[in-house]
């Protein structure tokens, strides 16, 4: 997916609600329902989030803000910083929060947003339901350029030392999780669930951040499961179960001029299964600037039937109309790892990589690679070009010549 202006925080959400300044008790705890949530699944429990939220962040010590196991409707949400607390603010979800699905109440482009908090915790076995069934419909951008962006579920934009675990993210009305301009992220044990026809629903999306772990995870969706954008750094995937969707991805990369580099991304240990794709690198033709993408592994994965199980695409477009014959990507990549990859592909090109004509795919290392392909057209392939590789250990489909 690669609509990266989600990320604009809209004016009208940062103004419209703000962290209220109370005496709050120290390392205290705020139900929802204490500020009159009626959590009968139909009643509009917004104002009491905001309060709720309000009287945590003014809190001085290690608060909790405490979503109870009943099901509350909720409209566009603003957990906004800084806050008081000098411990961590932890917000714990038992019950289930149901996104309206009143498309007009959402001028911004999220339904929750963390903004400029320290120390948050997100945890529980409770659930965030989008409700996208109702708005997939209208989600016209997998065939327009120009299209209305939906609002990601869960945004977390500008934080530090960020904690999610747990919590089940559920049918968003486009991206599941966005991340924005963090330091220190870690999600863990978190379950993401949407069918794979939904349209639009990355699991996780990451841009401009550092020092972001994904551990022992389940993502299931209609996207890719792990979008890496640019502009990050120190970016750690382990233990990732991921399917259907679209695989694991760095990129979309080279869509607009303002563009950072991305460097130092490990995904390992995880399996993937019944994707359109495998582990992925993709950038756009015709990058209006040049960046870099350097240094990342793919280690110790398990491919199960899906198609294009490794691949380095440069010449990424999905409105192929608009990009025929367009000049070549100016991403450069380089310092790439594909290790200990084996399993099923439902395509017979197993490992491709095209890459940029103007910056060709430098240092890319191919090793232990052992995948099958029983469909017609066999024995599996590569396919290269523009691109300068070593190999080592096992290698089917055989390398490129």
């Amino acid at each position: 997916m690669d609509l990266r202006f989600v990320f604009w925080l809209s004016s009208f959400a940062l103004s419209s609600f703000s962290a209220i300044s109370l005496a709050g008790s120290s390392s205290g705890t705020y139900s929802v329902d204490d500020y009159s949530a009626k959590g009968d699944g139909k009643s509009d429990d917004t104002k009491a989030f905001n309060d709720a939220w309000a009287a945590a962040c003014a809190d001085s010590g290690s608060p909790t803000l405490m979503i109870p196991g009943n099901k509350y409707v909720v409209g566009p949400l603003l957990f906004k910083g800084p806050c008081q607390n000098t411990g961590p603010l932890t917000v714990k979800v038992q019950g289930t929060v149901l996104a309206s699905t009143n498309l007009n109440l959402f001028t911004g482009q999220e339904w929750v947003l963390f903004y400029k908090v320290n120390q948050l915790r997100l945890t529980g076995t409770g659930t965030f339901d989008g409700q996208g069934t109702t708005a997939w419909p209208q989600n016209q951008c997998p065939f327009k350029k120009q299209c209305k962006v939906l609002p990601v579920s869960l945004k977390f934009a500008f934080l530090k030392d960020t904690v999610v675990s747990g919590i089940t993210s559920l049918n968003p009305k486009m991206f599941h999780i966005a991340l924005l301009n963090n330091v220190g992220i870690k999600f863990q044990n978190v379950h993401i669930k949407a069918p794979g026809d939904s349209p639009n629903t990355d699991g996780i999306h990451i841009e401009t951040s550092t020092g972001v772990k994904i551990l022992q995870s389940d993502i299931a969706t209609g996207d890719d499961c792990i979008s890496i954008g640019h502009g990050n750094t120190d970016v750690y995937v382990e233990g990732v179960n991921c399917g259907p969707g679209h695989g694991i991805s760095v990129g979309s990369l080279g869509r607009y001029s303002y563009e950072k580099d991305v460097t130092g991304v490990i995904v390992k240990g995880c399996t993937i299964s019944g994707t359109m794709n495998g582990v992925r690198i993709k950038s756009w033709q015709a990058s209006p600037s040049s960046i870099s993408a350097t240094n990342m592994t793919f280690d110790n994965i398990i491919l199960k039937d899906v198609g294009n199980p490794i691949i380095i695409d440069q010449n990424y477009c999905p409105f192929k109309s608009a990009c025929a014959q367009q000049a070549p990507s100016r991403v450069k990549i380089s310092g790439i790892t594909f290790s200990n990859i084996r399993g099923t592909s439902t395509t017979p090109v197993g490992v491709t990589m095209q890459c940029s004509k103007a910056y060709p795919c430098q240092n890319i290392k191919v090793q232990e690679i052992n995948l099958s392909y029983n469909g017609p057209g066999g024995p599996i392939t590569s396919s290269c070009a523009n691109v300068k590789a070593s190999y080592s250990g096992k290698q089917v489909p055989d390398p490129c010549n």
